[in-house]
C-alpha cells in the first residue's frame, strides 16, 4: 500500500474523515482575507495580520511540504444534560462541551507524524494555532464548501467539524471543486442576533457574539449587550440555523461533559485564578479566563434579569474589568450604583459619574435597546468612546428600540 493509503488508513482507524488537497498559492482567498482585514473586521486579533504569505501558501515556510491531508472531527453530539446544584443558566457553543480540540486533535497529529516519519514522508500537523487557512484547503480538497454563514459545510458530516491539517511531501492530484449548495437558503442571515454575518462567507467580528465572548479582552459595550442573549462562551446560532446540520455526526474521540456544557456560574466569580486554571485545564474556558467568564456572565445575568447577588459580589471583585460590568449590570437592574463612585479604578468611577448624570446615553440597555449589526447609526460621544476603547472602532450603536441592520439595508 502506498504512503497516501496508508496515512488515510490511519486516519479513518480514528474515526476521522480525511481528503486531501495540493498546495498551491491561493492568490484570490488571500486577497478576500487582506480586504477583510483592511475593513478592519477582524477586531482586535491583531495576530491574524502577520504572516499572511505564509497562511495561504504554507511552502513558503514548509518547501518540501506538498500536499495537505485534511482530517475532519465532526462535533454534532448531544447535550450531555445539567448537573444537579449551582447557578446553570446561559448557554456555551457546542464546540466548548469537550476537552479543548487542540489538545484532542493535536495528539492525533502527532500519531500521523510518526506514521508518516515511519513511511519516510515529511509530515506536520496544524490544528488552528498557526498560520494556515484550514477552511480554504478544505474548500480546495472538494469535500465541502464555505457557507454563507462561513462555516466550513459537508454533506458527509454537515455543519459542525473541526478541521486539523497534515501538511505532507507526498503529490497529490487536485479534487474537482465542490459546488457551493447553499442556494438560496440565507436563514443563517437573520439567526444572528448582532448582524455580524455579512452574507458572503465573513463575518465582522467587531460585532459576533463568538468573538466578543472569547476573543475580545476589554469591556462589552453595554449596547452591545442584547445581542449576546444568553450566550456565557461562543454562539452557535448560525450554525444551528444551517438546514445541512441535519448530516450532523460526532467524532468517536469527543466526550460531552455536563459540567463544561452547563458551568456553575459563581465559579466565574468565587474561584481564584490558580483554582478556575485548575478546574478548567485543557477546556476552551482558559481562553477568556477567569475575569472575561465573569464579565460574560455578568451580562447573561443581566439580560436574563438575574443573579443580583451575584452582581454584588461581582462589584467587589479585584479585576476592574468585571467591577466595570457589574456597575453596568446593577444599574441595568435599577440597583443603587453610588458605591462605584468611590471605586479605585478611574474608568469604573467615570462610568458610574456617567450613569448617575445622564444614564440613558450611556447605557444603552435602558429602554431595551436591541443589538447593533455592523453598519448602524451612530448615538452619543459616550457609546462611541466605549467602542473606540474597547476596539471596536467603526461600530455604531443603533438607536434604542430599533433592531439590528445588516449592510445596505436603510
Amino acid at each position: 500500500m502506498d504512503p497516501k493509503a496508508l496515512l488515510e488508513e490511519a486516519a479513518r482507524e480514528r474515526g476521522l474523515g480525511v481528503a486531501w488537497a495540493p498546495l498551491a498559492p491561493q492568490e484570490e482567498a488571500k486577497a478576500r482575507f487582506q480586504a477583510w482585514l483592511g475593513a478592519g473586521r477582524h477586531g482586535g486579533m491583531a495576530y491574524l495580520e502577520g504572516r499572511v504569505e505564509e497562511r495561504f501558501d504554507p511552502r513558503r515556510r514548509f518547501p518540501m511540504a506538498h500536499s495537505a491531508l485534511l482530517l475532519f472531527a465532526p462535533y454534532a453530539f448531544p447535550d450531555p444534560g445539567k448537573p444537579p446544584g449551582g447557578l446553570r443558566v446561559g448557554r456555551v457553543a457546542r464546540y466548548a462541551w469537550v476537552r479543548d480540540y487542540h489538545l484532542l486533535l493535536g495528539e492525533e497529529l502527532r500519531r500521523l507524524e510518526r506514521v508518516a516519519e515511519g513511511l519516510g514522508v515529511f509530515a506536520k500537523g496544524y490544528v488552528d494555532h498557526g498560520p494556515l487557512s484550514e477552511r480554504t484547503l478544505a474548500a480546495l480538497s472538494g469535500a465541502g464548501w464555505i457557507g454563507r454563514n462561513g462555516y466550513f459545510l459537508s454533506q458527509g458530516f454537515g455543519v459542525h467539524a473541526f478541521i486539523a491539517v497534515l501538511l505532507t511531501s507526498l503529490e497529490v492530484a487536485p479534487s474537482p471543486l465542490h459546488p457551493p449548495r447553499c442556494g438560496r437558503c440565507s436563514r443563517c442571515l437573520p439567526a444572528c442576533p448582532t448582524g455580524a454575518l455579512l452574507g458572503d462567507g465573513t463575518l465582522d467580528a467587531r460585532v459576533c457574539v463568538s468573538y466578543l465572548t472569547v476573543e475580545h479582552k476589554g469591556f462589552i459595550p453595554p449596547g452591545l449587550w442584547p445581542g449576546i442573549g444568553a450566550w456565557l462562551l461562543g454562539c452557535d446560532l448560525c450554525g444551528e440555523a444551517c438546514p445541512w446540520g441535519r448530516f450532523g455526526k460526532a467524532w468517536p474521540g469527543f466526550a460531552p461533559e455536563p459540567e463544561l456544557a452547563h458551568p456553575d456560574l459563581r465559579d466565574f466569580f468565587r474561584l481564584s485564578g490558580h483554582a478556575f486554571r485548575k478546574k478548567y485545564a485543557g477546556t476552551a474556558f482558559l481562553r477568556p479566563g477567569r475575569a472575561r467568564m465573569a464579565r460574560n456572565a455578568l451580562i447573561v445575568l443581566a439580560n436574563l434579569g438575574l443573579g443580583e447577588s451575584l452582581m454584588a459580589e461581582a462589584a467587589q471583585d479585584p479585576n476592574p474589568l468585571v467591577r466595570r460590568t457589574a456597575l453596568h449590570a446593577l444599574f441595568r437592574a435599577g440597583k443603587p450604583i453610588q458605591g462605584f463612585l468611590k471605586d479605585p479604578d478611574p474608568t469604573v468611577r467615570q462610568d458610574a459619574q456617567a450613569l448617575l448624570e445622564a444614564p440613558g446615553a450611556v447605557d444603552l440597555l435602558q429602554g431595551g435597546g436591541q443589538a447593533p449589526g455592523p453598519e448602524v447609526k451612530e448615538q452619543g460621544t459616550e457609546v462611541v468612546g466605549y467602542l473606540e476603547e474597547a476596539g471596536l472602532e467603526g461600530i455604531r450603536v443603533q438607536e434604542e428600540g430599533v433592531g439590528p441592520r445588516l449592510p445596505g439595508e436603510a
